[in-house]
């Protein structure tokens, strides 16, 4: 085994049929594949860019060792490579550069044309024209040697020429600033390793059965060769141990999830960066300032210059390792724990049940980690994914009982938590993740519910720690409990019922089994539900959106309380729950109104319809507590648009509205109308008329407004 310069390469020596032999000539073989390095998919870029950055550090800065190149050298001294030919084409095309860039004498790269392809005479051809080509570099490289005469226009159809010209293009992007290129490389900043298949024991029906798969060479086997470099800088044994599982144990891990293609080697990139991804947040970092390339993910976190490489490695064999007890069945281990739909001691995912697959077919965050870009892979689905990581890997001290309550928590947290699932510096907050991680690992190691700054949502992480400790002093209470939580409109999250309310647990579930407007009138019957949010106030529609919204604590938010105490009180007065039931709440309170002659503006939510568009349940009060009949029900979610309205004046003639929000008032040929607090007004050309509407000294409707202004239409 020698270490030789691509110089030193063709006056070789090796030992053949007992004889000392010189190597003279390189030639790539008809059964080699063609030059992959120069091809323009964007896998096969990244490849290249990468291997010349690494020529250029070593021109310029610190010398570099490539891999072995294994190759036959005959009794004529003509080396034919087994594995090497790659990076021998690139070597003889940036030699080929140097020497003509330089205008180095013919005499000292003569040896060039000693350098040929036997895949096609083309290839073989443009090997030897090329090194008596002298370019004048004042255009395009590539453009300079397809218009020379000696190149005819059909070898741009050969993949090894068309490849070679674009690796010609970047080389001379890299290198055209570099001085005495020449000269360093003559002094041995490249060099390689080089073994001839006989001293390695290997046999030409081998070295043929190698080469006649006709493949480039994959990212992936780059990926290997890179990571096996690395580590052995660190640990030999340790490197040698990791490339064995990758080629046996953790290649029969992802066997069963194999690609269309039999191959795993996407599968293998895709759980690595999520591991590479949790070392970076367990570290305290972001991914989204880091590279996500493969190779650079090697040199932060396993190369020898990488802060704590070490145990690093050890993380990554870990988290491969774990999963070998399910021998490929990990579908079955999450089963365990979750379920679609509500089943006693797992949790309610509507998700990828098996986590560990999703995460192979899926993870792969956008390129360079663009904040405004989605993630295939969620966060949530990272931390979720990391919980599972963390019992296996403590499962002797964690049992799965323990577990199965454990990951509820988690589960819930995660649920509640989309607005704090967060890893930019630049957001309120900063990077949340890395403390999250922290949060997850004491719940499933500990069993303990810590409360942490710039975690999970904070209402949530409070809730979490009463319930643990409630469902500990009452177990025979805690499935009831856990069914509430999964409800569609809960998702985790109970504060709207409380601890305090055992006994509607149950009841929750039957009462939003029915008609939800029927809820609503029940509801805003039984007392003043609505919640302040920002400048509008907010109720429950037949939109499944509304009511998650009511019932979920947010600090923009005021009588949160409230709503919970209307809703307990409905659900403590009633055994069973249908419309009809609902609906007798609403008559009654209908009825009392009218018979008490006190028609406040619930009165009027509740009798007519039109005051409940199924939108968001948004409305928009000038001012609630002195002008409550003065509002605007929106249509959008979040904004007054053209379709918002006033309700009172939908309810007297809808088909006469304006369309303007900022001035609402029915529209006639020869009168318009506006409702105030305290009345109607009538616009004519003639002058203005008010109908006033009786009220209490405390602004209350004695008399129903929607009636009286009719019966004054009609009048008219």
């Amino acid at each position: 085994m020698n270490e030789l310069t691509f110089f030193e390469i063709f006056d070789a020596k090796c030992e053949v049929a007992d004889q000392t032999v010189n190597v003279k000539r390189i030639v790539i073989p008809k059964i080699q594949r063609d030059y992959a390095q120069g091809r323009t998919d964007p896998k096969t870029q990244r490849v290249r860019a990468r291997f010349l950055d690494s020529l250029y550090s070593a021109i310029n800065y610190s010398p570099i060792k490539l891999d072995f190149v294994y190759g036959d050298v005959d009794a004529g001294g003509v080396l034919t490579p087994l594995d090497g030919q790659q990076r021998l084409t690139t070597l003889f095309l940036l030699h080929w550069y140097a020497a003509k860039r330089e205008n180095i004498p013919p005499s000292e790269y003569e040896f060039l044309k000693n350098f040929s392809y036997q895949t096609r005479y083309s290839a073989r051809d443009f090997c030897e024209n090329l090194v008596d080509f002298d370019p004048t570099f004042c255009s395009k490289l590539s453009d300079e040697i397809t218009d020379a005469a000696w190149f005819p226009l059909d070898w741009k159809k050969d993949a090894t020429i068309a490849a070679m010209l674009v690796m010609l293009d970047d080389i001379n992007d890299k290198f055209k600033n570099v001085d005495g290129l020449w000269d360093k490389l003559k002094r041995g900043a490249i060099t390689f390793y080089f073994l001839p298949i006989r001293e390695m024991g290997l046999t030409d029906e081998l070295y043929i059965k190698m080469n006649s798969r006709g493949k480039p060479l994959t990212v992936f086997e780059h990926f290997k060769a890179e990571l096996e470099h690395e580590l052995k800088k660190i640990d030999e044994s340790l490197a040698k141990r990791i490339i064995q599982k990758i080629d046996r144990e953790w290649a029969d891990l992802l066997w069963k999830y194999r690609d269309e293609n039999n191959l795993t080697d996407e599968l293998f990139l895709r759980y690595f960066r999520f591991v590479c991804d949790i070392i970076c947040f367990e570290s305290g970092k972001s991914t989204l300032l880091r590279s996500n390339d493969e190779f650079e993910l090697i040199k932060k976190y396993f190369s020898k210059g990488a802060a704590d490489a070490q145990n690093n490695i050890l993380k990554l064999e870990q988290y491969f390792d774990m999963w070998q007890e399910f021998a490929g069945d990990t579908k079955s281990f999450f089963e365990k724990f979750i379920s679609t739909s509500h089943t006693p001691e797992k949790i309610q995912y509507a998700g990828a049940q098996d986590l560990f697959r999703n995460c192979l077919y899926k993870y792969a965050n956008v390129s360079e980690n663009s904040a405004l870009k989605p993630r295939y892979f969620t966060l949530a689905e990272i931390i979720r994914l990391y919980a599972f990581s963390i019992y296996l890997l403590n499962k002797d001290s964690v049992t799965q009982t323990q577990f199965s309550r454990r990951i509820r928590i988690v589960h819930n947290l995660l649920r509640n938590s989309n607005d704090e699932m967060n890893e930019s510096d630049f957001r309120r907050g900063g990077n949340r993740i890395p403390k999250m991680l922290e949060v997850i690992k004491t719940i499933v190691i500990e069993g303990k519910v810590e409360f942490a700054e710039n975690t999970f949502n904070i209402h949530q992480l409070k809730e979490e720690a009463e319930k643990l400790a409630w469902t500990n002093a009452h177990p025979e209470l805690a499935e009831s409990l856990f069914k509430l939580e999964d409800h569609l409109l809960l998702m985790g999250q109970t504060y709207i019922v409380g601890l305090d309310h055992f006994d509607n647990f149950d009841k929750f579930e039957k009462l939003f089994a029915c008609n939800r407007d029927a809820i609503d009138c029940a509801l805003l019957a039984t007392g003043n539900y609505s919640q302040k949010n920002k400048n509008s106030y907010r109720f429950g529609t037949e939109k499944t959106s509304s009511w998650y919204s009511l019932f979920h604590k947010s600090n923009i938010v005021e009588n949160f309380d409230r709503t919970s105490e209307v809703l307990n009180s409905l659900l403590s007065s009633l055994d069973i729950f249908n419309d009809e039931q609902l609906k007798k709440i609403s008559d009654k309170y209908i009825s009392d109104c009218e018979k008490n002659e006190l028609f406040d503006w619930r009165y009027y939510y509740i009798k007519y319809s039109q005051f409940r568009p199924n939108r968001y349940g948004r409305y928009k009060w000038i001012d609630f507590e002195h002008k409550p009949y003065e509002l605007i029900a929106l249509w959008a979610e979040k904004k007054l648009s053209e379709k918002a309205f006033q309700p009172f004046l939908k309810v007297i003639d809808k088909d006469r509205m304006s369309n303007d929000p900022y001035d609402p008032k029915l529209i006639y040929p020869d009168k318009q109308i506006y409702c105030f607090d305290d009345k109607f007004l009538i616009k004519t050309d003639i002058g203005d008329k008010p109908v006033y509407i009786k009220q209490t000294a405390d602004g209350i409707d004695r008399e129903d407004r929607i009636i009286k202004i009719k019966a004054e239409l009609n009048k008219l």
